[in-house]
């Protein structure tokens, strides 16, 4: 049966190559031209850095960067890392000790550790979540920061104020 695909229980198709989706697989194959993702099992340490052309999803543990421009990136409840993330979108579920650098969204569940900073566009934090640390977000070009003002300096002299000649 090699090459072939198998129903399962739900009677979902699924390809002997393809591992069944997971909690947040809308989240992680959004905004993306293909379909392809890694997942980094349970059982598996990682140290250095990763660059890649398609999703990534840790399970396992990483100490390091990871560069996944215009793809996404998940923790998942099981995984740990910690090191520096550039990705299209970030979810974390897991423990996350770092920064995080997203061109999009980053979400983090009920069930992450979050420690370290965030750059993105949006981020979602579901109730529940642990979060030590600093969140930026990308300003809109045409909006001006509310409460900046420059002052008068051609303000009118004050109602009891009279000039003398």
């Amino acid at each position: 049966m090699l090459g072939k695909s198998k129903t399962n229980e739900s009677g979902k198709v699924v390809s002997p190559d393809r591992p069944l989706e997971s909690k947040n697989a809308a989240f992680l194959s959004s905004s993306t031209a293909r379909d392809e993702k890694t997942i980094i099992g349970e059982h598996i340490s990682i140290e250095g850095s990763i660059r890649g052309e398609e999703n990534l999803e840790i399970e396992g543990s990483m100490k390091g960067s990871i560069n996944l421009e215009k793809h996404n990136f998940r923790v998942g409840p099981n995984g740990q890392v910690e090191g520096e993330i550039n990705a299209r979108n970030v979810s974390v579920s897991g423990e996350f000790r770092g920064n995080i650098k997203s061109h999009e969204k980053v979400e983090v569940t009920r069930e992450a550790d979050f420690y370290g900073e965030i750059k993105a566009k949006s981020i979602s934090i579901e109730d529940g979540a642990y979060i030590k640390g600093v969140i930026e977000l990308d300003r809109e070009p045409n909006r001006k920061p509310a409460g900046v003002r420059k002052p008068d300096t051609t303000a009118a002299p004050a109602a009891g104020d009279k000039k003398e000649n």
